[in-house]
């Protein structure tokens, strides 16, 4: 019998969208944690039947970067979550306005 070959492509690009959308109050957390939750499903199909499977060594790689960006993107939202507790929505854009203001940046 032949060999099924995982594929991590879509796990990593799915990781990196979510890396991206990170600075986008910490929405990369569902492309990232459907990436996570994919990869660690084949992974638990590929342990069920080891030697029918291939490239076990990359899809594990790439449910440890799915992991990561999970985790700075879930990070991220609870800091978002909190200065908008804590601080207030409208404070916060008077503070971006007053950083374009410094940077010479006109909206």
């Amino acid at each position: 019998m032949e060999k099924q070959r995982l594929n991590p492509t879509l796990h990593y690009v799915l990781s990196i969208l979510g890396f991206l959308c990170c600075c986008f109050a910490g929405l990369g957390f569902i492309p990232a944690g459907i990436a996570f939750f994919m990869a660690n499903s084949k992974i638990k199909q590929a342990q069920l039947n080891p030697e029918n499977y291939d490239n076990i060594k990359a899809m594990q790689t790439a449910k440890t970067v799915a992991l990561v960006v999970l985790i700075i993107n879930l990070l991220y939202l609870a800091v978002t979550i909190y200065r908008i507790a804590t601080i207030g929505w409208d404070e916060i854009q008077l503070q971006q306005q007053e950083i374009l203001e410094q940077w010479g940046i006109e909206q």
